[in-house]
């Protein structure tokens, strides 16, 4: 059991960043318009992949700061780096298999559609086994301290604009 207790309090930002910018380069070459700009001038392309890997970081950072703050909120106890850096790693390699899917498949096809819905549903489990054990609340608060941006990344991540 000491294993587990020293293994929460260790943050992994190195694997964060890295599977942040694994993830966000493969969402990025997978987009048409990213395709398109490519043809027409890498340069351009290049940059819009830098600022948008940028945003991907600074967004994934951020979706880990607010679990950790709402964790906290309603009672957890948990350290900010050890949560926010295992989230980031957690929402990142079960989104990993959409990703690759979505690079090949349009994304409004069903088994894409499929591949989103269960890899967010999976991502949500984890994500509240490990709110749950960084912060030591019960499972229901755990669960609402992840909603919020489990619910976000859904949103503006993994299913993409409305049109």
């Amino acid at each position: 059991m000491d294993v587990f207790d020293e293994a929460r309090d260790r943050s992994a930002w190195s694997a964060a960043v890295l599977l942040c910018l694994i993830s966000g380069g493969i969402g990025i070459v997978s987009v048409d318009a990213f395709r398109a700009q490519w043809s027409a001038g890498p340069t351009a392309a290049l940059q819009l992949a830098g600022m948008a890997e940028a945003g991907v970081l600074l967004a994934s950072l951020g979706l880990g700061a607010v679990t950790h703050a709402i964790a906290r909120t309603l009672g957890g106890n948990g350290r900010f780096a050890p949560t926010a850096s295992l989230f980031v790693v957690i929402f990142w390699v079960t989104d990993l298999p959409r990703l690759i899917i979505a690079a090949w498949l349009p994304a409004s096809s069903t088994f894409v559609q499929a591949a989103t819905w269960t890899t967010w549903g999976f991502g949500y489990f984890l994500a509240v086994l490990l709110i749950r054990g960084q912060h030591h609340l019960p499972t229901h608060r755990s669960a609402a301290a992840v909603s919020v941006q489990m619910l976000a990344a859904l949103a503006l991540l993994k299913l993409g604009p409305v049109r």
